[in-house]
């Protein structure tokens, strides 16, 4: 079916200039990237290009925008913060705000007032450019489409019925969601988006710019489209639910704040037994200090390779990264730990000063030792007390060193207590300490974890009891 022609249903006019004035964008081509931006704009193209219609038919637009809202609606089932205006609006007002450019990295890191006036003019006209986009509704896009269709346009019209219509409902606001909706009110609201420029600038002095202001916690994906990828629901856990840990915990926090304010501050490995909350209280930092700029990159032990990578994608950022390794060690036959030496100290590239490394190990010395390291005989080694010592000083590279230990029973009983407290459990002292360590007797001994899986289970059972009265 190729598309009749009509001078009453040709769809050019306002959505060509506005395809011209996207393609003539200076900053914010980042909004329109990406597989959904691609998709609006294919369907962009193919409404206002005659020769599109030469060699296609109605099918191939109607598939175009079919593809469009596929691609909204999977990102909306991954929206975790407060919505605005239909999808395609919602996307706009989200890319335009997470946007990574020369005014927004500018914005970032200098008042408003220091910002060069050129760069801040492109970034207005810039700015009313998006504001068309986002005017151009799921339902403009719609109807275009089903002007362009006349063949089609009764099935279009019962399929899409209302469709363009459908509105996002605001989900529950976080904290870090309360300040990013607000600005996305501001600009669906506003007149003239060129005209807030300078009240973006304040924003993103405040947030970040692009993915470092719309997330606080990242994972390494060395083989993915994006490497640097963002976690939008990182682990809650707070300090106040780590209990039993304080003196332990209190070197690392000390080093944590002054690295955030700006401080050098020392790499940080924290070692010792399972289950006492070494991973858990390096995930708590994130939750203490992201509103004061720190960010946490999780990396797995085998990408360590990939360190001088990490550091280019943050280096002169004004946040503070921490790189997170996680069970952190290294079997005899294993060299990878000579990579995280470098990263360490004495790489040919400076680390910078905005990055920490924190790991988290069963081990003190991190590479596993033998006997035969030790002793020369039945070793082809000939300075095997050298290559005892080159394991050891891995360790010994990171400046705050902090032991984790099982809990004697007074320690785990204490921490039970703490998460009782904290669970509002209101048992007799006697009876929760009998539970606990006929739990701990059963299960995994004396841990903090042990202690959190028994609060878990109490929580059930008093449930269980309570429905049954």
């Amino acid at each position: 079916m190729q598309r009749r022609h009509s001078g009453n249903n040709h769809p050019k006019g306002g959505l060509t200039q506005l395809q011209t004035r996207i393609y003539a964008m200076n900053l914010f081509h980042d909004v329109v990237d990406g597989p959904v931006g691609d998709a609006f704009v294919r369907v962009l193209d193919s409404l206002t290009d005659e020769l599109f219609w030469e060699h296609s038919d109605e099918t191939t637009l109607i598939e175009q925008f079919a593809i469009l809202v596929d691609l909204l609606q999977a990102e909306s089932l991954g929206e975790t913060g407060s919505t605005a205006g239909d999808m395609w609006q919602n996307y706009v007002l989200n890319r335009t705000l997470q946007s990574m450019n020369l005014f927004t990295v500018a914005a970032e890191s200098h008042p408003v007032e220091d910002i060069d006036r050129a760069l801040l003019h492109k970034a207005r006209a810039d700015l009313r450019t998006l504001q068309e986009v986002h005017s151009t509704t799921l339902t403009v896009i719609q109807n275009a489409v089903m002007a362009a269709c006349d063949d089609s346009r009764a099935v279009l019209e019962e399929s899409w019925s209302d469709w363009g219509e459908l509105r996002l409902s605001r989900r529950p606001e976080t904290l870090d969601a309360s300040a990013l909706h607000g600005m996305k009110l501001r600009l669906a609201g506003a007149k003239d988006w060129g005209d807030l420029a300078n009240d973006m600038a304040r924003f993103i002095a405040t947030t970040g710019a692009g993915h470092f202001g719309r997330y606080r916690a990242f994972r390494w994906e060395p083989f993915g489209d994006v490497r640097l990828a963002g976690i939008a629901e990182p682990d809650p856990i707070r300090m106040a639910n780590l209990i039993g840990y304080e003196r332990e915990q209190e070197a690392v926090l000390r080093n944590t704040r002054h690295f955030v304010h700006g401080a050098p501050g020392n790499n940080v490995l924290l070692y010792g037994d399972g289950g006492t909350g070494k991973s858990s209280f390096i995930k708590s930092l994130l939750n203490e200090f992201g509103g004061q700029g720190l960010r946490l990159i999780e990396v797995a032990k085998d990408d360590l390779a990939e360190f001088p990578s990490i550091v280019r994608a943050v280096r002169g950022r004004k946040e503070r990264f921490i790189v997170f390794v996680d069970d952190l060690s290294f079997e005899e036959q294993e060299t990878e730990y000579k990579a995280l030496k470098a990263m360490l100290e004495g790489s040919i590239e400076a680390r910078p000063e905005n990055v920490l490394i924190y790991a988290t190990s069963n081990r003190r010395h991190l590479v596993r030792e033998s006997f035969a390291d030790r002793s020369a005989p039945g070793s082809d080694d000939v300075h095997p007390f050298e290559t005892m010592q080159e394991k050891i000083s891995l360790s010994e590279r990171f400046g705050l060193r902090v032991a984790f230990l099982s809990p004697d029973q007074d320690r785990f009983l204490a921490i039970v207590r703490g998460l009782a407290e904290q669970e509002h459990i209101g048992m007799a002292p006697d009876d929760l300490r009998r539970r606990a360590l006929q739990w701990a007797q059963w299960q995994n001994g004396f841990s903090g974890r042990t202690a959190r899986q028994f609060i878990n289970d109490l929580i059930g059972v008093l449930a269980e009891e309570r429905a049954r009265v």
